[in-house]
């Protein structure tokens, strides 16, 4: 009886190990590894849902703001979605050339060496996942409340307190199933475009209708100040942030080399279309001067338009932001796992579920990081200000590309793009990075700089220095969560 009971070293065909066995300490047991579950419907809806959030429905007033009017806006929309959609064909080389997960920490270790991977992972993991997730999770929170606040603001430990739940409730999803979280963004990415359709349809029926008179003589006011279109790109391509998401969880796409450069060929020009689209509708209502000053640009022409059903614009923001969260969570456990699986963090953050195949101490951490953000009065301004590092990132993504082009000529490359789109990238992040910096240089700049460059006593006091670094022999860890024991893999790598 006791041997029906010791789990046989059965393998699934990429030698995971199968859960519905059981395993006894001591036996020999192959490590856990993420399972292939990504589809490309999947992959597409963690691109749509990730890369539209709350932005284009709360305050796509800050692109207006930079051009000064409507025409250059809508050229700044299209513009962006543009470059997203380069910068994104890089990341397909990338990915198709390394298949790890991790997105730009993988690129960046391998092509400039562990420490500006670890600079990377020190930065994302510590400060934009989590406050990325806590600040998507508070908007998620205000639009939930404020039906029980009606002309008022909803009081601000009730809705921090919503955050929290939202957090816990995705983060112990993603814990879960990887199916179950793959499940929920599908359901919210089609919520969303729900939503973004009805805006889209009402403006096309009011075009008709003949309100055009916000959409002419659009480009008279227009800004030229080279900082102002700076910012105003900058603030564009924030709303489009999330295209990267999906060289995050690489190694658990199904067939990567199709899938991968489908899922963003087809995702990013999606998003794009659906921003234009939605700028559109909304001057046919609004003028510039009502955009800027409303609040809630959804909201405001939902009340205009949609009366009396406005009352679902509101709601589907929840849903978008609520899904939004969802897949920040994902892609922000699996860049963790591979941070600490290299020696970069804590080895525990390198463990993955045998019983749900998922990286739930990665994902933890994300979360509890995300819930200690939610706790200061605002959080927004520390990720405004650190937002400028992450174009830093790509920039230096891009030139990974280039480097390889020299340097890695043997590599194989099932997707090879012009390295003219890689040149054009890294030129864009310098812009955008230096842009709001000249416009308006401010010390918390240099702030964020000195915390990035905090990282690096810390990699050659704990990474560097450290022998067991260099030790990549993985050991088979015998832990019990619940009622289920099982083998998660770790390497001998220290933070």
């Amino acid at each position: 009886m006791e041997e029906e009971n010791v789990r046989k070293n059965r393998e699934t065909s990429n030698g995971s190990i199968d859960p519905s066995v059981i395993s006894l300490p001591g036996d020999k047991v192959k490590p856990a590894v993420l399972k292939r579950q990504i589809g490309l419907i999947s992959g597409i809806s963690l691109i749509v849902g990730t890369m539209i959030g709350s932005g284009i429905f709360i305050s796509p007033k800050a692109v207006l703001e930079g051009t000064g009017a409507v025409g250059p806006c809508l050229c700044v929309w299209a513009a962006c979605g543009i470059l997203a959609t380069l910068g994104a064909l890089c990341y397909v080389e990338l990915g198709t050339m390394i298949t790890k997960s991790g997105g730009e920490y993988s690129y960046l270790t391998e092509g400039f060496g562990p420490v500006l991977g670890y600079l990377y992972s020190w930065t994302t993991i510590i400060v934009l996942k989590p406050s990325s997730f806590a600040i998507i999770a508070l908007s998620c929170a205000e639009y939930a409340s404020a039906p029980f606040y009606p002309g008022c603001t909803p009081d601000v430990v009730v809705t921090k307190c919503l955050a929290v739940a939202s957090l816990l409730l995705i983060s112990i999803v993603n814990c879960m199933s990887v199916k179950l979280a793959s499940y929920v963004q599908n359901i919210f990415t089609v919520a969303k475009l729900f939503i973004i359709l009805v805006i889209v349809v009402a403006g096309i029926v009011l075009l008709a209708q003949g309100n055009t008179k916000n959409l002419s003589n659009s480009f008279e006011g227009g800004t030229t100040s080279f900082g102002a279109i700076g910012l105003a790109f900058y603030n564009g391509l924030w709303a489009y942030d999330g295209w990267n998401q999906l060289n995050f969880i690489t190694e658990e796409l199904i067939d990567p080399y199709r899938n991968l450069p489908l899922a963003i060929i087809i995702g990013i020009p999606l998003v794009s279309v659906c921003y234009v689209l939605v700028n559109i509708a909304y001057f046919t209502v609004l003028t510039a001067t009502e955009l800027l000053q409303s609040p809630a640009v959804a909201v405001t022409f939902g009340d205009k338009v949609l009366h009396p059903v406005s009352w679902i614009v509101p709601l589907f923001v929840v849903f978008s932001t609520f899904g939004a969260a969802n897949g920040n969570c994902f892609t922000g456990g699996r860049l963790t796992n591979v941070a600490g699986r290299e020696g970069h963090m804590i080895k525990i953050l390198s463990y993955i579920s045998v019983k749900y195949y998922t990286p739930a101490p990665a994902i933890i951490f994300n979360g509890i990081l995300a819930i200690v953000y939610i706790i200061p009065a605002d959080i927004n301004t520390l990720i405004n200000y650190f937002s400028f590092a992450q174009w830093v990132f790509y920039g230096l993504t891009a030139l990974v590309l280039i480097v390889f082009r020299f340097t890695r000529k043997e590599m194989k490359r099932p997707v090879k793009i012009p390295i003219a789109i890689a040149v054009l990238v890294v030129v864009v992040s310098c812009y955008l990075v230096l842009a709001p910096i000249i416009d308006k240089p401010e010390v918390e700049y240099l702030y964020c700089t000195l915390f990035i460059l905090s990282g690096l006593p810390l990699y050659f006091l704990f990474v560097f220095h450290n022998p067991k670094e260099h030790c990549w022999t993985s050991k088979k860890k015998q832990i019990k969560i619940g009622e289920d024991v099982g083998a998660l893999e770790s390497f001998e790598g220290c933070f």
